[in-house]
This record gives structure tokens, C-alpha cells and sequence, in this order.
């Protein structure tokens, strides 16, 4: 089995390099942006025609989600054409992909699933929404998976922002009128792995997060309660804390046809996120 990773640097990226240790005969291809740059056509068609990959998992993305708002054009490139080149050159290879809830405005009373509109918010979704569409009309074989709220042990994530905050101030505001699910990159990464161990899942976009629901001051009071941190906690509003980019208000998964193409259960969020954060502290 042949597995190429692209944006090997990522978070998830990084996790599924510590996952890869488990499957020792499998060809694992890691590339980072400086190895591989998806947005380089002939850099692609080279890599795939030298590797010929079974799989593409494609954690290669742009994700400032505010700086996207003024650089469209990286933004478009790594979010749209790269999948593009990516589906263009996969040959009989299967591609797996990370997409994001932001394609959704956030407006729907529960949680989305795989069918419903997207109507995206700003540039970062829309960008992400039309690699997409890129995917589904160029790879013969493909799965989008799309998520949310990321966090885990590698890279820069909201768990680790709250705790750097608390070691420089006592008290901290987070906005609660934000809903969605913290999702573990390790879930996911095992989510991903379970898709090549069944060589492939059915052509598809997919949702995957955690189980259960939280607003970010739900996360934030979560993460110091398992880190033993006793602060202040101040819930305030989106609107109190502007942003560059606007996001949606609820942005909540519905896993069910994953879980019943694979076959999983899925944890909690404060499962995992506890484990996690046990872990690294």
C-alpha cells in the first residue's frame, strides 16, 4: 500500500506520522509544503507519476482564516487548485480530503448534513467549498472529509492558545454564542486510516468531528477543568470580539453516514479532549 501525505507539517499531518508507526508495510510518503507544493501542476504530475499512490491524503491547506480575507489569491490556490491538480493527476489512486464547516453560514437550528446548502461566509470557506467542487468534478475516486474545531497535540490550536493564555493571565474571555464540536486530530487521523484500511469508502463528501456539542467558552472551561487551572472565565459575545473574518454561529456535524460507512464509534469531545489533555500537560 502506497499512502502519500501532503502538508505533512499539519496538524493532522503530523498525528498521522505517529499513526503511520503501526503500519510499517505500508509505503508512507510524508511532503511537506516545501517538498510538495499542491499549487505547482508539474510538481504534482511529477510526484504522482514517480510514486503512483494507492492513496493521497491531502492535509495541505491554507487556514488563516482571517488573513484569508485579504490574501485571496494564496487562499484560492492552496484551497482550490491544488485539490484540483491533486484530482487531475491521481490516475487510479483513491484521494482522501479535509474540508472544513465553513462552508456552512451557520444558520441552521441542527446539525448540518452532508446535502445541505453551503453558503459560505467568507474567503477561507468559500475557497475550501470550491476545492471541493474541484474534487468531485476531476478525482474518479474521492472522499471530502469535512471538519471542525481541530485541536490536538502538534501544531497551533485552540487547546494550546488557552494554555499558553493561562500561564500569563488569570483571567480570560471566550465567546459563547459560537457552536460547533472540538474534534481530536487523533480521531480524525484514525478516521482516515480506517478509510485505507477498507481501500476506499464510496465516492462522497462526509462529515467528521467528536460527538456532543460546545460553544468555544464550553471548550475553554473544559480544557482548564482537566489542566487543573483554577482562572476566571468571562463568556462574552462574537460580537465582542470582532474578527476579521466572519464565522458561523453554529456549525454542528451530522456523522451518521460515516459512522455507518465505517462502521465506528465516535468519542465524545470531552473524552477525547481530556485524554489529550492529560497527555501534554
Amino acid at each position: 500500500m502506497k499512502i502519500l501525505i501532503t502538508g505533512s507539517k499539519s496538524q493532522i499531518g503530523k498525528e498521522l506520522s505517529q499513526r503511520a508507526l503501526n503500519f510499517p508495510d505500508w509505503d508512507w510518503k510524508f511532503m511537506s509544503k516545501k517538498e510538495l507544493d499542491i499549487t505547482d501542476e508539474s510538481k504534482v504530475k511529477q510526484i504522482l507519476e514517480e510514486f503512483q499512490p494507492d492513496f493521497i491524503i491531502n492535509c495541505a491547506a491554507y487556514t488563516a482564516v482571517d488573513k484569508a480575507e485579504d490574501a485571496t489569491e494564496i487562499a484560492y490556490k492552496v484551497n482550490s487548485e491544488g485539490p484540483k491538480w491533486l484530482s487531475a493527476h491521481l490516475g487510479n489512486g483513491f484521494l482522501i480530503h479535509i474540508s472544513t464547516d465553513f462552508v456552512f453560514d451557520g444558520n441552521s437550528p441542527i446539525a448540518y448534513q452532508e446535502e445541505d446548502g453551503t453558503s459560505p461566509l467568507g474567503v477561507y470557506g468559500h475557497s475550501k467549498l470550491k476545492g471541493e467542487k474541484e474534487i468531485q468534478d476531476k478525482a474518479n475516486r474521492y472522499a471530502i472529509i469535512r471538519t471542525s474545531w481541530l485541536y490536538g497535540e502538534y501544531g497551533q490550536n485552540f487547546l494550546k492558545t488557552m494554555l499558553d493564555l493561562s500561564k500569563k493571565t488569570n483571567t480570560i474571555s471566550v465567546v459563547t454564542d459560537q457552536i460547533g464540536t472540538p474534534t481530536f486530530t487523533g480521531d480524525l487521523a484514525q478516521c482516515l486510516i480506517d478509510i485505507v484500511l477498507k481501500n476506499g469508502i464510496t465516492n462522497g463528501t462526509y462529515h467528521f468531528s467528536n460527538e456532543g456539542v460546545a460553544s468555544w467558552y464550553d471548550f475553554a472551561q473544559s480544557i482548564f477543568e482537566y489542566a487543573g487551572k483554577n482562572l476566571e472565565l468571562k463568556p462574552i459575545k462574537a460580537y465582542e470580539y470582532p474578527t476579521q473574518a466572519k464565522r458561523p454561529h453554529f456549525s454542528v456535524l451530522d456523522k451518521s453516514k460515516i459512522k455507518n460507512e465505517l462502521g465506528f464509534k465516535i468519542p465524545h469531545w470531552r473524552e477525547s479532549l481530556k485524554k489529550v489533555v492529560v497527555d501534554i500537560s
